[in-house]
C-alpha cells in the first residue's frame, strides 16, 4: 500500500515545491501569464481565486486523496505553475498526476516533460505505485496530444464524467503508465529533455 508525504523534487532545471499559500502570490502572477483561467476547460485560477484553489489543494492532502506542488523554473527563480497528485487510492497503489497548468510563456518547452519525468520518478521508484493515470477534458486537444507525447496510453474516454469550473459536464479522456511500461516511458522522457538541452 503507497504512502505519500510532502516533498520537493527538484532536477531538469525546475523544483517541485510542496504548495503552501506562501505561494499565493506568485501563482496568481503566473496565472496572469496567458490569462489562462479564461480557457474553460481548464482548473487554473483566477488571480482571486488563488487562495481557495491552494486551501482547497491543502484539504485535499489533508484528507489523503492529492498532494500539490507549485513549479519553479530554476534558471530564473519564477514560479511559473502548478501541478498535483491526486485521486490517490493507496489500496490499489494508484494515483494521477493533474491540475497541471504553467504560464503561457512556459508552455511547449521542456518544463512539462521535466516535471512528469520528476513525478512519475517519484512515483513509480519512490512511492511504488503500480499504475500512474492521467486525464483531460475530452475538449482539451492540446492537453491529450502532450498526454500522448509522454508516452501514456490511452484507456478510453469516461462521457459525463465530471464538472468544469463554469459548471458544465465534461468527458474525462483517461490515460495510464503501468508498472511494467515505467523503465520504458522514462527512456522517451529523457530523450526528450536531452533533445530540449542547450546548444
Amino acid at each position: 500500500m503507497i504512502e505519500l508525504q510532502p516533498v520537493t523534487l527538484e532536477g531538469h532545471g525546475v523544483r517541485l515545491e510542496p504548495m503552501g499559500p506562501e505561494h499565493a502570490d506568485a501563482l496568481a502572477e503566473a496565472a496572469a501569464d496567458g490569462e489562462l483561467w479564461n480557457l474553460f476547460f481548464t482548473f487554473v485560477p483566477a488571480p482571486d481565486e488563488v487562495t481557495d484553489y491552494i486551501e482547497t489543494a491543502l484539504e485535499g492532502q489533508a484528507a489523503g486523496h492529492m498532494l500539490p506542488w507549485a513549479v519553479r523554473l530554476l534558471e530564473t527563480g519564477a514560479l511559473i505553475g502548478s501541478t498535483r497528485y491526486h485521486d490517490i487510492l493507496p489500496h490499489v497503489d494508484r494515483l494521477e498526476i493533474g491540475y497541471t497548468w504553467y504560464g503561457a510563456s512556459h508552455q511547449r518547452t521542456h518544463v512539462n516533460t521535466a516535471c512528469k519525468l520528476l513525478l512519475m520518478t517519484h512515483a513509480f521508484e519512490t512511492v511504488g505505485c503500480g499504475v500512474v493515470g492521467l486525464r483531460t477534458d475530452g475538449m482539451n486537444l492540446g492537453s491529450q496530444r502532450a498526454i500522448e507525447a509522454l508516452g501514456a496510453k490511452k484507456d478510453g474516454v469516461l462521457r459525463n464524467h465530471s464538472v468544469r469550473r463554469d459548471g458544465s459536464v465534461r468527458d474525462d479522456v483517461m490515460y495510464s503508465v503501468l508498472r511494467h511500461e515505467w523503465p520504458a516511458v522514462k527512456r522517451h522522457l529523457e530523450t526528450r529533455l536531452w533533445r530540449h538541452r542547450p546548444a
